[in-house]
């Protein structure tokens, strides 16, 4: 009796998995909203939609574990090196925390395990930002509003140009490295004029560093309300 529950824990668990990769691609692929419950369960080889219903309850849960499971995997390697940077008496520069924020996500899309996970996050941040941040509920992503925090602290700008920067930084961010998964998935990199160049990575966190440390303008500056 007791090896047959432990098999039945491992197929649910499979099943599981099985519900959870299929909507992950779908939702990169389409968007959340595209996307309907019978389309996942058909693409995760069930037999009808009460499989989703069983395992997960609604379409919202599934999103909200998805959501979580891929960050709790970002917020890990994130406060990783964080730690790291602390033990050499950082961080000292913008760079470091860029670095922070953007190479967890690039490694995540590198691995087959996570691929649409960059897309599906991006899509529901555009479609449903509420739900993307009840999700993470400041847990998930407590060391991506440390490295945010940090950033403000450090940058030499107006607080209003700053607050806009890092809102422009998350936009950017999300738009390339969406980009970049896609072509994973493509096999489209090794070849490519715009992936396959070995300094790619370091062009993309030199124009994301750009954004945030470019002077700001005398006709933005201009622009500032008045205290």
């Amino acid at each position: 009796m007791s090896s047959r529950r432990k098999g039945t824990r491992a197929t649910s668990e499979e099943t599981r998995n099985q519900i959870k990769a299929a909507a992950q691609m779908l939702f990169a692929r389409h968007g959340v909203d595209a996307v309907t419950v019978q389309q996942i369960v058909d693409a995760a080889g069930q037999r009808n939609n009460a499989a989703l219903h069983y395992h997960f309850g609604s379409k919202e849960e599934l999103i909200r574990q998805m959501v979580v499971d891929g960050a709790t995997v970002l917020e890990e390697r994130r406060r990783d090196m964080l730690g790291e940077i602390e033990a050499r008496g950082g961080p000292k520069t913008i760079r470091e925390l860029i670095v922070v924020l953007v190479m967890p996500v690039i490694e995540l899309g590198d691995d087959e395990r996570w691929r649409g996970y960059i897309r599906f996050t991006s899509h529901l941040q555009a479609s449903d930002p509420k739900a993307l941040r009840a999700a993470l509920n400041g847990r998930w992503n407590a060391s991506y509003i440390e490295c945010f925090d940090r950033l403000k602290q450090m940058l030499q700008l107006p607080a209003p140009i700053v607050e806009q920067r890092l809102s422009i930084l998350a936009i950017y961010a999300n738009a390339i490295l969406s980009a970049h998964e896609a072509a994973l998935e493509l096999r489209n990199t090794k070849s490519s004029r715009l992936w396959g160049q070995p300094f790619t990575i370091e062009n993309i966190l030199d124009t994301l560093e750009a954004t945030l440390t470019c002077p700001a303008s005398k006709s933005a500056l201009s622009k500032l309300p008045e205290n």
